[in-house]
């Protein structure tokens, strides 16, 4: 995933983003990612990949998260399951 590609696909928030966030915010928890324009706090589909930058950034490693395209997918099949829903009026 590239740093310009959207991690939370329901508030569109892009991975640069949540690194920036990590990085100046310091947080002490990935639920607090949240606060990084709503990370999270859809259809929970890219909470495991929070989990991963939070990780990452507490270790100072790259952390290894798929490429944009595979991440989309994945959500589509997330919410088409049932497990998870977009905010209303953001079911993309």
């Amino acid at each position: 995933m590239k740093p310009d590609d959207e991690l939370c696909l329901c508030f569109h928030v892009t991975r640069r983003k949540v690194e920036n966030f990590l990085r100046v915010e310091r947080p002490a928890a990935p639920s607090q990612l949240a606060e990084c324009y709503g990370a999270g706090t859809g259809c929970g589909w890219c909470r495991p990949l929070l989990r991963k930058l939070f990780e990452a950034s507490r270790q100072q490693h790259e952390a290894d998260l798929p490429d944009a395209a595979a991440h989309a997918a994945g959500r589509g099949a997330h919410i088409a399951s049932g497990a998870g829903a977009p905010p209303a009026g953001n079911d993309q």
